[in-house]
Protein backbone atom coordinates (compact mmCIF):
# COMPACT_ATOMS: atom_id res chain seq x y z
CA UNK A 1 0.00 0.00 0.00
CA UNK A 2 1.43 3.57 -1.00
CA UNK A 3 1.60 6.18 1.60
CA UNK A 4 -1.28 8.02 -0.03
CA UNK A 5 -3.40 5.51 -0.10
CA UNK A 6 -2.74 4.51 3.55
CA UNK A 7 -3.97 8.24 4.21
CA UNK A 8 -6.87 7.89 2.15
CA UNK A 9 -7.90 4.96 4.20
CA UNK A 10 -7.78 6.82 7.26
CA UNK A 11 -10.74 9.25 6.06
CA UNK A 12 -14.35 8.02 7.25
CA UNK A 13 -15.72 5.43 5.51
CA UNK A 14 -13.68 5.87 2.42
CA UNK A 15 -14.35 3.50 -0.89
CA UNK A 16 -12.92 3.74 -4.29
CA UNK A 17 -15.98 2.81 -6.20
CA UNK A 18 -14.47 2.92 -10.10
CA UNK A 19 -11.13 4.42 -11.31
CA UNK A 20 -12.58 8.06 -11.28
CA UNK A 21 -14.84 8.06 -8.00
CA UNK A 22 -14.24 8.23 -4.47
CA UNK A 23 -16.47 8.72 -1.97
CA UNK A 24 -16.29 8.77 2.01
CA UNK A 25 -17.81 10.81 5.09
CA UNK A 26 -17.06 13.94 6.65
CA UNK A 27 -12.82 14.68 5.81
CA UNK A 28 -10.69 16.56 7.89
CA UNK A 29 -9.26 19.67 6.86
CA UNK A 30 -6.15 17.97 6.27
CA UNK A 31 -7.55 15.28 4.19
CA UNK A 32 -8.45 17.35 1.55
CA UNK A 33 -4.76 18.19 0.91
CA UNK A 34 -4.74 14.06 0.81
CA UNK A 35 -7.31 13.63 -1.81
CA UNK A 36 -5.79 16.41 -3.93
CA UNK A 37 -2.17 15.22 -3.86
CA UNK A 38 -4.09 11.82 -5.42
CA UNK A 39 -5.11 13.27 -8.39
CA UNK A 40 -8.70 14.24 -7.11
CA UNK A 41 -10.51 16.65 -9.35
CA UNK A 42 -13.19 17.83 -7.86
CA UNK A 43 -15.13 17.36 -4.51
CA UNK A 44 -18.84 16.87 -4.26
CA UNK A 45 -20.43 17.30 -0.53
CA UNK A 46 -23.93 16.05 -0.12
CA UNK A 47 -24.04 17.27 3.99
CA UNK A 48 -25.95 20.25 5.44
CA UNK A 49 -23.56 23.01 6.24
CA UNK A 50 -24.61 22.15 10.06
CA UNK A 51 -24.32 18.53 9.35
CA UNK A 52 -21.89 16.89 12.42
CA UNK A 53 -18.15 17.98 11.35
CA UNK A 54 -18.86 20.10 8.93
CA UNK A 55 -16.02 22.90 7.99
CA UNK A 56 -17.68 25.75 7.67
CA UNK A 57 -15.02 26.98 5.12
CA UNK A 58 -14.73 23.84 3.19
CA UNK A 59 -14.84 24.91 -0.28
CA UNK A 60 -11.80 27.38 0.69
CA UNK A 61 -9.91 24.51 1.66
CA UNK A 62 -10.98 22.65 -1.07
CA UNK A 63 -10.24 25.30 -4.12
CA UNK A 64 -6.77 26.03 -2.24
CA UNK A 65 -5.98 22.78 -3.30
CA UNK A 66 -6.63 23.39 -6.81
CA UNK A 67 -10.23 21.10 -6.89
CA UNK A 68 -13.16 22.46 -7.70
CA UNK A 69 -15.83 22.12 -5.03
CA UNK A 70 -19.50 21.69 -5.49
CA UNK A 71 -21.99 22.01 -2.80
CA UNK A 72 -25.23 20.21 -2.79
CA UNK A 73 -26.90 20.04 0.88
CA UNK A 74 -29.36 17.17 0.98
CA UNK A 75 -31.50 17.06 4.09
CA UNK A 76 -30.75 13.54 5.54
CA UNK A 77 -34.66 12.74 6.58
CA UNK A 78 -36.12 14.33 2.94
CA UNK A 79 -33.80 13.09 -0.11
CA UNK A 80 -35.13 14.61 -2.77
CA UNK A 81 -35.81 13.61 -6.96
CA UNK A 82 -34.46 17.57 -7.50
CA UNK A 83 -31.07 16.68 -4.94
CA UNK A 84 -30.34 13.71 -7.59
CA UNK A 85 -31.28 15.40 -10.42
CA UNK A 86 -28.31 18.12 -9.51
CA UNK A 87 -25.84 15.13 -8.59
CA UNK A 88 -26.29 13.76 -11.89
CA UNK A 89 -25.62 16.97 -13.67
CA UNK A 90 -22.64 18.19 -11.20
CA UNK A 91 -20.94 14.42 -12.00
CA UNK A 92 -22.08 14.56 -15.75
CA UNK A 93 -20.21 17.91 -15.63
CA UNK A 94 -17.03 16.45 -14.08
CA UNK A 95 -16.80 13.33 -16.70
CA UNK A 96 -13.22 12.55 -17.29
CA UNK A 97 -12.65 13.71 -13.98
CA UNK A 98 -11.47 12.28 -10.81
CA UNK A 99 -14.08 13.40 -8.48
CA UNK A 100 -14.52 12.66 -4.08
CA UNK A 101 -18.37 12.60 -3.18
CA UNK A 102 -18.62 12.81 0.74
CA UNK A 103 -21.32 13.66 2.82
CA UNK A 104 -21.15 13.12 6.82
CA UNK A 105 -20.74 9.18 7.12
CA UNK A 106 -20.76 8.19 3.27
CA UNK A 107 -24.76 7.13 3.85
CA UNK A 108 -26.34 9.86 1.76
CA UNK A 109 -23.32 9.92 -0.78
CA UNK A 110 -23.97 5.63 -1.33
CA UNK A 111 -27.58 5.84 -2.55
CA UNK A 112 -26.82 8.87 -4.45
CA UNK A 113 -23.85 6.92 -6.01
CA UNK A 114 -26.06 4.06 -6.26
CA UNK A 115 -29.14 5.63 -8.74
CA UNK A 116 -25.84 7.35 -11.13
CA UNK A 117 -24.02 3.93 -11.53
CA UNK A 118 -27.15 1.94 -11.91
CA UNK A 119 -28.85 4.87 -14.27
CA UNK A 120 -26.80 6.97 -16.09
CA UNK A 121 -23.78 4.32 -15.96
CA UNK A 122 -26.00 1.33 -16.47
CA UNK A 123 -23.99 -0.92 -13.93
CA UNK A 124 -26.15 -3.44 -12.63
CA UNK A 125 -27.98 -3.65 -9.65
CA UNK A 126 -25.41 -6.26 -7.21
CA UNK A 127 -22.54 -3.57 -9.06
CA UNK A 128 -24.41 0.03 -8.00
CA UNK A 129 -24.15 -0.76 -4.31
CA UNK A 130 -21.19 0.40 -2.77
CA UNK A 131 -19.91 -1.74 0.27
CA UNK A 132 -21.03 1.37 2.56
CA UNK A 133 -24.44 1.13 1.27
CA UNK A 134 -24.84 -3.20 1.66
CA UNK A 135 -24.23 -2.41 5.17
CA UNK A 136 -26.76 0.03 5.67
CA UNK A 137 -29.52 -1.36 4.02
CA UNK A 138 -30.74 -3.87 6.96
CA UNK A 139 -31.53 -0.90 9.04
CA UNK A 140 -32.00 1.57 6.48
CA UNK A 141 -35.38 3.81 7.35
CA UNK A 142 -37.99 4.30 4.98
CA UNK A 143 -37.35 7.59 3.60
CA UNK A 144 -33.99 5.84 2.57
CA UNK A 145 -35.92 2.82 1.24
CA UNK A 146 -38.05 4.73 -0.83
CA UNK A 147 -35.63 6.55 -2.41
CA UNK A 148 -33.60 3.56 -3.38
CA UNK A 149 -37.11 2.06 -4.59
CA UNK A 150 -37.26 5.26 -6.80
CA UNK A 151 -38.36 3.74 -10.62
CA UNK A 152 -36.26 3.36 -13.19
CA UNK A 153 -38.59 6.15 -15.06
CA UNK A 154 -38.33 8.82 -12.51
CA UNK A 155 -34.60 8.60 -12.20
CA UNK A 156 -34.06 8.10 -16.26
CA UNK A 157 -35.82 11.27 -16.33
CA UNK A 158 -33.70 12.63 -14.23
CA UNK A 159 -30.97 12.17 -15.99
CA UNK A 160 -32.73 13.06 -19.24
CA UNK A 161 -33.65 16.25 -18.31
CA UNK A 162 -30.13 17.37 -17.60
CA UNK A 163 -28.98 15.88 -20.85
CA UNK A 164 -31.36 18.06 -22.64
CA UNK A 165 -30.82 21.19 -20.58
CA UNK A 166 -27.19 20.57 -21.26
CA UNK A 167 -27.79 20.55 -25.40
Amino acid sequence: MTNDQGRLNAIYNYEQITGWLSTSGQPTERQFADIASTGHNAVINLALPSSDNAIPNEGSIVTAHGMAYFHIPVVFEQPTLADLRLFFGVVDALEGKNVWVHCVVNARVSAFVYHYLRYARGFDEEASKTQLLRKWLPQMDEVWREFLALPPGAVLTAKQEHVATRQ
